[in-house]
């Protein structure tokens, strides 16, 4: 017998909450705006978009809502700070919880879990806000990780702040640099590979991974600029991969959703070395729902309508929230 949640679709008030205070806020409006246009579609009448700013808070706190569709992207929407106040108000939200949030928006907490877990993922040096870049430091990544090799910052999304560093000319400065902007970097082996993206839902109790979309992005690398310009990436869906190595990709985005505890989607994403070693670098547990994203794109490719999809996740978190009661 399929399980499914009990709602009342002309009742139930949903808050879809976007923008925020990040980088990638705009980003976050334009998933926001799309996934209420879905639910108003599916006959949910008391849904009303709200951008996370101080006079959006104060909507939250008149608990007129039964239910957040969390799409803040990056900063406090992903990292944690936004689950933690939904439930001290008491509101249920779709999408991953406190811990899931807090450890995989944080790339070096989440690249130490996945180590932990046996999860292949691009070897690294952490350089932390209370660290000092020391001359040393050069001679360090090329001995450990060599060139080319990539800076990130710890805690954005979007590839916001990446820099591919090819040589070790000025290494230290553009350390430096990152270090003062962003507080908390990390420092990647370079992987030239396959770019794939695997999306994961959960319906119900089941845990489903989607059709793996292969990115081929214009530019260097698949950046700000190649996630949200028409044009810029060429989508490849299924990826193609060996059908052993597209079936280990699936393998390792399921356990990676397992292993971290996300709730009713995530977006793993991957370099597959090679075309045949994948190697995690980012989980996404808010994943853009954009016309150009890549969940809603594997979603379609299964079958599953953007419309279908976002009822999907909300009729999951509902039936989470039941189930817990």
């Amino acid at each position: 017998m399929e399980k499914k949640a009990t709602v009342n679709k002309e009742k139930i008030r949903i808050a879809v909450l976007a923008g925020g205070r990040s980088s990638e806020k705009e980003v976050s409006l334009r998933s926001g705006k799309n996934i209420h246009a879905a639910l108003l579609r599916r006959g949910y009448k008391n849904t009303r978009i709200i951008d996370i700013d101080m006079e959006g808070l104060k909507q939250l706190f008149s608990k007129k809502f039964d239910i957040a569709f969390n799409i803040l992207h990056g900063g406090e929407g992903e990292d944690g700070t936004v689950q933690g106040f939904l439930e001290l108000l008491g509101i249920q939200y779709i999408g991953s919880g406190l811990s899931a949030s807090v450890t995989c928006m944080d790339k070096v907490i989440c690249k130490n879990i996945l180590r932990e877990n046996d999860i292949p993922t691009p070897e690294f040096i952490h350089i932390p806000e209370y660290m000092e870049i020391k001359p040393g430091i050069t001679e360090s990544i090329k001995l450990n990780l060599g060139f080319p090799c990539i800076i990130k910052p710890a805690s954005e999304g979007s590839s916001v702040g990446i820099k591919i560093i090819k040589e070790e000319q000025n290494l230290e400065e553009i350390l430096k640099d990152s270090h003062r902007q962003f507080k908390n970097i990390f420092i990647e082996r370079f992987i030239s590979g396959i770019n794939i993206t695997v999306g994961v839902i959960q319906k119900f109790d089941k845990i489903i991974s989607l059709p793996i979309l292969e990115l081929v992005p214009a530019n260097e690398f698949y950046d700000y600029e190649a996630k949200y310009t028409a044009g810029k990436t060429e989508f490849i869906i299924p990826a193609r991969l060996q059908e052993e190595v597209y079936g280990l990709c699936s393998e390792i985005a399921e356990k990676a959703f397992r292993v971290f505890k996300c709730r009713d989607f995530a977006r793993i994403d991957m370099i597959v070395e090679k075309g045949k070693f994948p190697l995690v670098h980012d989980i996404n547990t808010v994943p853009g729902m954009t016309d150009l994203s890549d969940l809603p794109a594997e979603a379609e490719k299964d079958g599953i309508s953007y419309d279908e999809l976002v009822e999907t996740l909300l009729l999951n978190g509902i039936w989470r929230n039941e189930k817990g009661k």
